[in-house]
């Protein structure tokens, strides 16, 4: 049942992974007021193709929540009925949650996608979660981390609406994307004590840095997601002009640069401490490829013009990082449960 349990979880983290990679192609498109309603799509379960299907038709049923557009605006039908030969808008509530009133099939069938991905991701974790209660007395701390993890996706399902509704306010997006991280580490800590581990004692001034490593690196999301609102505005006012979007950056982007040289420096530690003691940790290796990754991708968007999927990619492999840098915080302390055997192989003294 352990093992069947460890294994959801970890197919529970890829889809995780897998909706922040539509999320940030979203944010790459600009697609998301792609469905200018939640949790239906124009108040359908199946959006769209063509413009002509939102536009009014007589003689059609329509059912609450169905979304036309007139004169370049959306109307949600108040009720369930059934048109006339021409539009009656008494049947019809004009749409004031937000300012978008466009049809775009792709940013439709891309922010579409997103949230199938995302209601997929409940299935292994509502069973993640079921199991779990079925391991709650020998291991309760398990059942409690999924728990969390699907009031997690519930808050995140709840705030994705709000972001809908506020068109796509940035504060909302931000807390959006520190909420994913936050499931990345409660999914993370239950693949980790679900297993038996070979533990490695690390030096304190070890744990103390990669702390500060981590921290940095949720700090230096925080900042990237305010610098990628910077870019949405200069997208508004230049448009794909990609030479003038960082012509005069804001302090935040400032910010995250000259962190970013500190994170290396930071990691660059950890991993000459891996290397000097022998603690043959390999996260360490796989932590300093994806922050080469990251640095590369910052490079090339900001003296190349943003090729090609670097923005989503540099998101995608922050979030990498920072699982990386957790996982290998919880190998630095001993774990707990009765289903984990320790073994120390430090020559530290």
């Amino acid at each position: 049942m352990l093992k069947r349990f460890n294994k959801l979880a970890k197919i529970s983290l890829i889809c995780i992974y897998f909706i922040i990679i539509a999320g940030a192609v979203v944010r790459m498109t600009g697609s998301g007021m792609g469905c200018p309603d939640w949790p239906k799509c124009f108040g359908y379960y199946i959006p769209p193709t063509e413009i002509s299907e939102i536009q009014f038709q007589p003689k059609h049923q329509y059912k609450s929540g169905h979304v036309i557009q007139y004169e370049d605006t959306f109307y949600y039908a108040k009720e369930n009925f059934t048109s006339a030969l021409k539009l009656d808008l008494s049947n019809w509530k004009i749409n004031t949650q937000h300012s978008y009133n466009s049809f775009d099939v792709s940013h439709t069938w891309i922010e579409y996608i997103n949230r199938l991905l995302t209601a997929f991701a409940g299935i292994p974790i509502l069973i993640l979660l079921i199991i779990s209660l079925r391991l709650r007395k020998p291991n309760r701390h398990l059942t409690i981390t999924s728990i969390l993890v699907i009031l997690g996706m519930g808050f995140e399902a709840w705030l994705g609406k709000t972001v809908v509704d506020s068109n796509l306010s940035p504060y909302k997006i931000t807390i959006h994307m520190m909420g994913s991280f936050i499931i990345i580490a409660l999914l993370l800590y239950a693949i980790y004590h679900s297993q038996r581990q070979k533990v490695i004692t690390f030096p304190p001034a070890f744990k103390y840095v990669l702390i500060s490593a981590i921290s940095l690196t949720f700090i230096q999301v925080f900042l990237g997601t305010q610098v990628r609102q910077f870019i949405d505005e200069q997208v508004l006012n230049f448009g794909y002009k990609k030479e003038l979007w960082l012509e005069n950056p804001n302090l935040q982007f400032y910010i995250h640069r000259t962190l970013s040289i500190l994170v290396i420096l930071i990691n660059v530690w950890l991993y000459m401490i891996n290397k000097k003691l022998q603690l043959n940790e390999p996260l360490i290796n796989y932590i300093m490829l994806v922050l080469g990754l990251e640095v590369l991708t910052g490079i090339l968007m900001y003296y190349f013009n943003f090729p090609f999927a670097t923005q989503p990619l540099h998101l995608v492999l922050s979030a990498i990082l920072f699982g990386l840098q957790f996982y290998l915080i919880l190998k630095t302390t001993l774990p707990k449960g009765q289903n984990i055997s320790l073994v120390s192989t430090s020559k530290t003294s």
